[in-house]
């Protein structure tokens, strides 16, 4: 009969308190513990309601034609109705505050704040070789919804090519040596720059005062990243099997760029070379190559409930649910110590609007999947007096390890979960 013996069963049988040598099995008695990670997926123009939303709530709730083509996880994931940032106005303005929640993006004194995953990624950024990754698929509308805490858009990758590249191609010696350089003499560059600031503090007007404090926060920022960025530069990148994928150009062929940039961050968080993504689903500008559509997205969405444009943006978003699902599947399917990466990731699935048509910015769709939380369910929370989004963010960032309690505009935790 074969025996299991752990380092606290020795130990207790032993007495002993000098160090004890390698023992197999002690090794494969303790095992890591995976990490917790993070991943948000926002689509900008909104999802229709009538596809979407369930009936019901509750774990019976009857099935949707959006959420049937994820029902294979049914059980892995919740739908969320019922909830909003308050304050989040603006029409498509809203997309900046997807992450932030910062109020009245659309006004034209609008200052946005830290997104969740930029806070997040301030707390245990610099435990993997990429504090976080910003991607996105489709077109720019007004940036991404990751802001760093001066309120700053980061820009994205949109090439699962280059992002491949980053993530696990590794350079020559004298590649890498010049890349310190230049983080080194992008470090030199900063000193010289925030010392001439320095410079021009004294005597400056209070409201001026404020903008260089500003400036000096966004400077730090970024030395911390070039200083992470150094430390990482000669370790070796994770080798994986799967082939780098290959772009493609063509804007109408959306369903295929989104399932590569999927499938290369799904790589990314199984070699934990990040614990933070997000992604920004943009619109299409051009008609996308998928049977029975005719039109642009954002034309689509402004239907005027004239059925046969439904119809087509329905193809669209259902293109949009199949390729969740494929990732999904991807999450589930890499095993872990304690179960698969689904079980440890947080997936936020979601759009800044609901009806795009009426550009509606409460009751926002929202499918929330992973992490280890219990699913199965829709909450449907009050459709007149919504409850803050940012609860599930705060609830996130809890089990992302972070001592947080409150997040932008958040009232609590999202304790249904």
């Amino acid at each position: 009969m074969k025996t299991s013996i752990t380092r606290r069963h020795f130990l207790r049988a032993t007495g002993a308190t000098l160090a004890l040598p390698f023992l197999e099995s002690l090794a494969r008695a303790a095992a890591p513990v995976p990490p917790r990670r993070m991943l948000a997926i926002m689509t900008n123009m909104g999802v229709m309601p009538r596809y979407f939303f369930p009936e019901k709530s509750g774990p019976d709730y009857g099935s949707t034609p959006y959420l049937d083509l994820i029902k294979a996880h049914r059980d892995r994931f919740t739908v969320f109705s019922g909830v909003s940032h308050p304050g989040v106005d603006g029409n498509h303005s809203s997309e900046r505050s997807f992450l932030s929640c910062a109020p009245h993006p659309g006004a034209s004194n609008f200052k946005n704040s830290i997104s969740l995953d930029q806070f997040a990624a301030e707390q245990i950024g610099a435990q993997t070789r990429f504090g976080s990754l910003v991607l996105s698929v489709g077109r720019d509308h007004m940036g991404t919804p990751s802001t760093t805490r001066d309120g700053v858009q980061l820009p994205a990758e949109r090439n699962p090519s280059a992002l491949y590249r980053r993530l696990f191609v590794q350079g020559t010696p004298q590649e890498i040596e010049r890349s310190i350089d230049d983080l080194r003499n992008g470090g030199s560059i900063l000193d010289f720059v925030r010392d001439e600031a320095r410079s021009l503090e004294k005597g400056l007007p209070a409201r001026d005062k404020e903008r260089l404090d500003q400036y000096f926060t966004s400077v730090r920022e970024l030395e911390q990243r070039l200083q992470h960025a150094e430390s990482w530069e000669r370790k070796p990148k994770p080798i994986v099997q799967a082939p780098m994928p290959k772009d493609i150009p063509s804007d109408t062929e959306v369903e295929t760029q989104t399932n590569l940039m999927y499938d290369t961050m799904r790589l990314a968080l199984e070699t934990d070379s990040t614990r933070i993504i997000t992604i920004y689903l943009g619109p299409l500008l051009i008609t996308p190559n998928i049977p029975g559509v005719k039109n642009q997205t954002h034309a689509l969405t402004h239907h005027g409930n004239d059925e046969s444009k439904i119809a087509e943006l329905k193809k669209i978003e259902e293109a949009q649910f199949r390729s969740l699902a494929r990732l999904l599947d991807g999450l589930t399917s890499v095993k872990e110590a304690n179960g698969t990466l689904l079980d440890n990731t947080m997936l936020l699935y979601g759009s800044n609007l609901s009806n795009a048509n009426s550009h509606d910015t409460t009751n926002l769709p929202i499918i929330f999947a992973g992490g280890g939380f219990k699913h199965g369910q829709h909450l449907a929370f009050d459709k007149k007096n919504n409850k803050p989004l940012a609860n599930l963010f705060v609830t996130m960032l809890q089990r992302m390890g972070i001592e947080s309690d409150k997040f932008a505009s958040s009232t609590g935790t999202m304790s249904e979960i």
